[in-house]
Order: C-alpha cells, then structure tokens, then sequence
C-alpha cells in the first residue's frame, strides 16, 4: 500500500499573503529603473505645468491684456481642453506608442506650447496677442493631454501587482513634490526677472516678473525631454516593462460596439462614482482660477507677491500624507474613503468664510489638502483597476469627463464671481464667495453617502 503523494492533486497551493508596509515600501523602492524614470517626467511636469498654471490667469490679464471674465475663462477652457485630449485622443496615442516614446513626444509638444505663451505678448497689436496666447494653451493642451495617461500607463507597466497601490500614490505624491518645488522657486524667479528685464518691484507690482518664471518652467521641460530621451531607452523599456498585453484587436463595427459595451463609462455605479465627484472637484479649479486673483486683492502686497508660496502648502502636505494615507488605508473600500475625504475638502472652505486672514488661509490649505491625501490617488487606483493593461489611457480618459465639466464651468462664472465679490476696487465680500462654493462642494460627500449601500453592491473596487 503506497503512501499518498502530498505534492499530488489533493494538495491546495497556498494563497499568497499580502506583503507588509515594510515589504511594500522595501518592493516599491526597488522598483526598475523605468518606474523611476516615469516619476522623473511625473515630478518635472509638476514644477512646470502647476508652475504655470498658477500665474496663467494673472498673466492672460496683465501681459495679454484680458479682462477678468476673459481671463478666468480661457484658463479654465485650457484645463478643459487637457481633460477632452486625454478622452478623444491623449489615451490612445498613449496606448499606441507605449509609455517610454508617449513621455518624449508629450514633451516636445508641451515645451512648444510653454514657449509659444510666453512670447505671445509680444506678438503684435490687437486681437493678435490673444489668438497667439490661445494657440500656445491648445498646443500645451494636447501635450498634456497624452502626458498624464501615459503616466497612470507607466505605473501599471512598471510595478508588480502587489505594489500599484502605493505605486499610484506615489506617482501622485511626487507629481506634488514638484509642484511644492515650481511653487517654492517661482516667486524667486519672478522678483529676479522683474527687477533686471521689468525694472519693477514685486512688492509694489505683486503680478511682475511672470514672464521670467515662464521661461523657467520651459527649460524645466526641455531638460526632461533630454534626460527622456537619454535615459528611458529602448533597452530599459525591454527590459523593465511588467506587463506585456497584446494590443487589442482592429475589429469591424460588431467589434466596436462590444468594446463600447464594455467600456466602465455605460455602467451606472461608476457613472455616478465619477460624476458625482464634479462639485468638490471645482474646488481644485479655484486653486488657479479664483485663488490667484483672490489672495492679490484681498491680502497685503507682500503677501500677494509671494501667493505661490501659500498656494505651495497644498502639495507639500499631499507629498507626506497621500502615500502615508494610502499605506495605512489600502485595505479600506474606496467609497468609504471617498465620503471621508470629500467631506474634509468641502468643509475647508468654510474657514475662507470670515474676514480675510493670512492663518485661516493657511488653516484653509491645509484641512483642504488632508482631505485630499484621503481620497485623490485611491480614485486613480479604481480607474486603472477596471483597465486592460492596454487600455488604461482611455479609460483614464473616460474618468475624467467630470474633471473636464469641473475645470471648463468653473472659469466661466469664477470671474464673475471675483468682479461682484473681490472687485479690484470698491467694497469686497469674499465670505459670500466662499460660502457659495462650499455649499456646493458638499453635495459630493453627501452623494457618496446616500448612494453608499449601493455603491457597494458592486464588486469591491479597490478594497
């Protein structure tokens, strides 16, 4: 009578454990080279793009000569319109060409579109400057529009499945780090420029010198194209790359459609998951809409000539605190997180209620930025989650149709808004403004909240 073999069909393979934070950590940090690589391009485009997004409504004003109204608006159609390429087009091109010549080609295009808005001032007399200024923002667009999935892409590609978590968040984290750096330098660089080529004092002109960190954040972006192009070569892409999908198939209008049926965007609860989201989402959209405008008007002169520093709190505590977050919380239902963090968010505002104050300001940045730690990366996770390794561009695309309806209303009326609340000159009641959009971003925790039984009905999206 032979002894029954244990390695034999009775024997289960046992399920493989979750690694620990320490493992976690230990993994994510030795991660490949293009892992690394996809974060330098991450942390670049964060001192440059946020770098001049936060000036770009005060530049479209003063060096284009916009009015407020105008200015706000073609701010928040240019964040719309990165929004709408990485849904009609910034996706699959980033799907097409892969990660690594994805990176290079976005910011070849992005650095002609920085230049573009920087020399448009000086473009000629008229309707002239302000065609050439809409131009650069639509190039810079769609340069950003194929940037930031083929970052989300890179993520998924270039990290096991054991660490995407805090992969993402990490992704997230660092593009703040270099949000924290464009924002520490910008204010240096400006009062430079403003004193050596403007012959003006930022203390004086808290506006001044926004050319000079314009061409600041150019060359950011041109040195990264270089090291791109030098370093994140075909040999490391070959040998890094972890995911290794075929594409999907050319199919006929049958094949079409049952990709369309499968696409997240037909589905209810995430229709609603992202959708919902659009209120507390304009409150990002006043970081650079009504922000800017807001702090120079309202506060003393050496504040507003050093706005960018305020405006720099947010990321900073978004470096430390969405990857700790993340970490602690992975195992949490994203809806829960959702509730909580949208919640801390909305409720922010409020404290830009009372008269305008330098440490309800800062009080305000940094409730705001704690509630943003708690829900912003894990939202991205759920998206590439649902994602063929091949498709994670569009479907990045597809989330952020809201994100798109946020940024592209928001400037419509935010300037508006300034000119009756925070006018330049005359009475100003800034309380109201704030009141009015905390209102509104409470609708989205509140919608989580009610929906939340049936939010969960579904499989668990990144629980």
């Amino acid at each position: 009578m032979s002894l029954p073999d244990p390695t034999g069909p009775a024997a289960e393979p046992a399920a493989p454990r979750d690694p620990s934070l320490r493992e976690t950590i230990g993994m994510l940090l030795a991660s490949s080279r293009g892992y690394w690589l996809v974060n330098l391009v991450n942390f670049a485009d964060g001192v440059a793009y946020f770098g001049v997004l936060a000036l770009t409504t005060l530049f479209m004003e003063r060096n284009v000569g916009l009015s407020t109204e105008w200015a706000t608006a073609s701010v928040s159609l240019f964040t719309g319109a990165v929004t709408v390429f990485m849904a009609v087009g910034g996706g699959t091109v980033s799907d097409r060409l892969g990660v690594r010549r994805a990176l290079s080609l976005s910011l070849l295009i992005a650095l002609l579109g920085r230049v573009l808005l920087t020399l448009s001032p000086g473009a000629g007399a008229g309707a002239l400057v302000p065609l050439v200024a809409a131009l650069a923002l639509l190039v810079t667009a769609f340069g950003e529009g194929v940037l930031q999935p083929a970052l989300y892409a890179g993520v998924k590609e270039y990290t096991e499945p054991r660490t995407a978590a805090v992969g993402y968040a990490v992704l997230y984290s660092i593009m703040n780090l270099g949000i924290v750096a464009g924002e520490a330098l910008s204010p240096l660089v400006r009062e430079r420029w403003a004193s050596a080529v403007e012959g003006l004092s930022v203390e004086d002109h808290p506006a001044a010198g926004i050319s000079g960190a314009f061409w600041f954040f150019a060359a950011v972006t041109a040195a990264t194209l270089l090291a791109n192009v030098l370093f994140f070569t075909r040999r490391v892409e070959a040998r890094d790359r972890l995911v290794r999908e075929a594409p999907a198939p050319v199919a006929g209008a049958g094949g079409l459609l049952a990709r369309l049926r499968a696409l997240p965007i037909l589905e209810a609860r995430f229709q609603f998951f992202i959708f919902v989201l659009l209120p507390v989402r304009t409150l990002f959209a006043h970081q650079w809409l009504t922000m800017p405008h807001y702090v120079i008007r309202a506060f003393p002169p050496e504040v507003g000539a050093r706005w960018e520093w305020v405006n720099g709190l947010n990321p900073l505590i978004i470096v430390v605190f969405v990857p700790l977050i993340a970490l602690v919380t992975r195992r949490r239902r994203v809806v829960d997180m959702m509730i909580v963090g949208t919640a801390v968010s909305a409720a922010a505002t409020f404290l830009l209620v009372p008269s305008p104050s330098l440490p309800l300001l800062v009080a305000y940045f940094v409730v705001f930025s704690l509630g943003e730690a708690v829900w912003s990366s894990r939202f991205y996770e759920y998206v590439a989650d649902l994602a063929p390794a091949n498709r994670v561009g569009i479907y990045m695309g597809i989330a952020g149709i809201p994100w798109f309806l946020a940024k592209s209303v928001t400037g419509l009326y935010s300037g508006w808004m300034l000119e009756r609340f925070v006018p330049a000159e005359g009475t100003q009641r800034p309380g109201a403004l704030w009141l009015a959009y905390g209102l509104f971003a409470l609708a989205s925790p509140l919608g989580l909240l009610l929906a939340r039984r049936w939010l969960l009905a579904a499989r668990a999206p990144a629980a």
